[in-house]
């Protein structure tokens, strides 16, 4: 499906990110926004869902309260790895891949030191979307950015080094929103590969799902929403697991970085829905 420039509609697990978009466009607009990102309006309104656009209802209470949740959380992990990023290129880190990119533009709202090159990892479709969103808002990026078109279950690695990756030299890594949509194999096998390709004072932010948020969201979601997607979450030992892939990690929960930016969650009700981890982790030198 096309719309009326001719582009490929979203479609599977790559239109979660156009969602994520009209998330962001709705913070931008907030009076004191946790962050600025002035694309995300043209990339939600050019997969349909712009934040003019209404919501389907939801179904009951619980629902409503798991859509702010999932809403809320996105909001809140923007601004920790937007703050992880601004951490690692301070530490002198030039380069930067976003795993699983979709509808990012950190590529152009952040002020990036010279010499610093941004890789993002998508398959061609979202990156084909983004491409031609990007032409009609004449957008320029901030640094040298390279995208990467390749599935994450194939050869990425390689094709990460011929797009100009250099394992020798510290990387910072992000993967947002992105480990819940793989079975626990596929995050093994990412993170291994992560590793390989990641020199001594790399960094490393994720977004993990909590425990039992995949059965308590997958009861009533529907078919083809984010939800109906997640099928991994969070070890019980985050840090332990992490530390026997060579990173130092830190581990912090969304109510906790949510109090630390002044934008509280009410009530625990509401903190128990969309609930999940998220790791700054920095590779161990031994």
């Amino acid at each position: 499906m096309t719309d009326a420039v001719g582009r490929a509609g979203p479609s599977g697990v790559w239109a979660t990110a156009v969602g994520v978009a009209r998330v962001r466009a709705m913070e931008t607009a907030r009076e004191r926004p946790l962050f600025r990102d002035p694309l995300a309006r043209a990339f939600a309104a050019a997969g349909g869902i712009g934040p003019e656009v209404p919501s389907p209802p939801p179904a009951d209470e619980a629902a409503r309260r798991r859509r702010r949740g999932v809403a809320f959380s996105i909001v809140i992990r923007t601004k920790f790895l937007d703050d992880l990023l601004d951490g690692a290129v301070a530490s002198g880190v030039r380069q930067v891949v976003l795993l699983g990119a979709g509808m990012d533009s950190r590529a152009f709202r952040i002020n990036w030191p010279a010499g610093t090159r941004l890789f993002e990892v998508d398959t061609a479709e979202p990156l084909g979307f983004k491409a031609s969103v990007l032409r009609q808002e004449r957008a320029v990026a901030r640094c040298e950015r390279i995208t990467v078109p390749v599935d994450l279950r194939e050869d990425w690695p390689g094709a990460l080094a011929v797009a100009g990756h250099d394992p020798v030299r510290p990387t910072v890594w992000i993967a947002e929103g992105l480990l819940i949509y793989l079975p626990q194999d596929a995050v093994q096998l990412l993170l291994e590969r992560v590793g390989a390709l990641s020199a001594p004072g790399s960094r490393m932010g994720l977004t993990l799902g909590s425990r039992g948020v995949v059965e308590r969201f997958r009861e009533d979601a529907a078919e083809g929403s984010a939800a109906s997607m997640w099928v991994s979450e969070m070890p019980e030992d985050p840090v332990g697991w992490l530390d026997g892939l060579g990173w130092e990690a830190e581990t912090y929960t969304l109510r906790e970085r949510a109090e630390a930016y002044g934008r509280p969650l009410p009530t625990p009700s509401q903190h128990d829905e969309g609930q999940g981890g998220l790791v700054s982790a920095v590779r161990a030198v031994h």
